[in-house]
């Protein structure tokens, strides 16, 4: 079936060679660059590949929103349990931490977020959603069947693993902070660089895409009331007109990327929240609007959050209205950085397994990515998994209600997740020198 050849391979490898002294015993390039070459082979025999099927299929099937995957997270312990995989559980409510090698350093990380979205499936197909008013429409069933698919392959070997290989299935990615969460709760505790991946339809299958440095922005949600006095339309020198307020406010808050942020900074600022007033003919007393801002470092996000409060503030007071505002910090997320030289471990990895010339740059992207916590926390890197393929029809992009997943694509997530740590952990050993071999060897 695969596995022992995988087995063989890697033993012949030395992945840890019982004479092994220090990392100084290494592979030569020729050997590192088939470990991702062997993986995809074993990924594809079609009994592991529909395996990730069958797993991305049910998890589609029974989608589940934020800190309420129980039943996905049930179907992650008991794939974790068949194959023999100790694992933590619950951590930040449903995550599931699993482990794979030998307990001890180095330690890496691999990243799946578990969540649904809160929107009816237009996609009319076999295993469309079976629950009213939740989809998962941005790939995280196959970001969990991936991690999984990549679990099988390394616990076949995991006598072999030189240091500890941490699975990460997170919770509540889709605005609720679940990467905080688990890392509140210690899941990254000794782990030194941590990977997440995920599938994209603006690349084909077969290939990946990231870049270095900042990749997506921070940004955050906030909420303004602003709030005057009513009354008959026909007589608004009786009133205050929040309305009126509330659309100067707006025009000004365009100002702050406009007129006071470096072009070559890139930030947004959108209001896309108006509500106030139900009737033709008279003024409300408040009005509601709220919008999201995002920024490409930390020092523009803090800046650009200070600015909103301020502008909202002083121009409600301008009008005679006063206003509140406030800041949905559940939903904020910091920047996800590249960390440059997991980039370089990844760009050879990669490389091997797909080619060079199958290795795309994405430019940033305005979209945020709560992994930023991870990567925030220790080096973390983030990649997009290209599953485009014109022969099927068009892939929408993630959040579509038409939104479907190339499953062509899963091997190759499992088989990187597998050899991105297998790799890092090779080429990341602890120094151990002779002498001090020696020593503990008398005593």
């Amino acid at each position: 079936m695969g596995s022992s050849k995988l087995l063989s391979l890697l033993v012949t490898l030395y992945l840890l060679a019982p004479t092994s002294i220090s990392s100084d015993v290494s592979l030569s390039p020729e050997e590192l660059t088939q470990i991702p070459v062997k993986f995809l082979d074993f990924a594809k025999k079609p009994e592991i590949f529909y395996w990730m099927v069958n797993i991305r299929r049910k998890i589609h099937e029974n989608p589940e929103l934020g800190f309420q995957e129980f039943e996905t997270s049930k179907l992650i312990r008991a794939e974790l349990d068949q194959m023999g995989i100790p694992y933590k559980f619950p951590v930040a409510v449903t995550g599931v931490v699993g482990y794979i090698g030998t307990g001890q350093p180095p330690f890496v990380a691999l990243r799946a977020d578990m969540d649904a979205l809160a929107m009816e499936e237009s996609v009319e197909w076999e295993h469309k959603s079976k629950v009213p008013g939740k989809m998962h429409a941005c790939g995280h069933d196959a970001h969990v069947a991936m991690l999984l698919g990549a679990a099988k392959m390394l616990q076949v070997f995991r006598h072999e693993i030189k240091g500890t290989i941490v699975l990460v299935f997170q919770p509540a990615e889709e605005g609720g902070g679940g990467a905080k969460k688990m890392l509140d709760a210690g899941a990254l505790e000794n782990v030194e660089a941590i990977f997440g991946l995920h599938v994209s339809s603006l690349f084909p299958v077969g290939t990946v895409a990231s870049r270095p440095g900042p990749t997506l922005a921070a940004g955050g949600f906030f909420e303004a009331v602003i709030n005057g006095k009513g009354g008959h339309a026909a007589i608004p020198q009786h009133t205050i007109d929040p309305i009126v307020a509330a659309s100067n406010v707006i025009v000004s808050l365009q100002h702050l990327v406009s007129r006071e942020a470096d072009p070559l900074d890139s930030q947004v600022l959108t209001v896309a929240k108006f509500e106030g007033g139900g009737a033709f003919n008279i003024i409300p007393d408040s009005v509601t609007i709220g919008g999201t801002f995002r920024a490409f470092s930390k020092e523009s996000i803090i800046q650009l959050k200070q600015r909103i409060e301020e502008v909202v503030m002083k121009q409600a007071s301008v009008q005679r209205c006063n206003a509140t505002v406030t800041f949905d910090d559940k939903s904020f997320y910091p920047v996800t950085v590249n960390n440059k030289n997991l980039h370089e471990h990844f760009q050879k990895v990669a490389g091997d397994m797909l080619g060079i010339q199958n290795i795309k740059e994405n430019r940033p992207l305005m979209g945020t990515e709560d992994f930023s916590f991870f990567a925030e926390a220790i080096p973390g890197y983030f990649y997009y998994l290209g599953m485009n393929d014109e022969t099927k029809g068009k892939f929408e992009t993630g959040h579509s209600p038409y939104f479907r997943v190339n499953e062509d694509a899963l091997p190759y997530g499992a088989v990187l997740h597998a050899s991105l740590a297998t790799r890092y952990l090779l080429e990341n050993q602890p120094k151990t020198t002779l002498a001090s071999r020696s020593l503990h060897d008398e005593l």
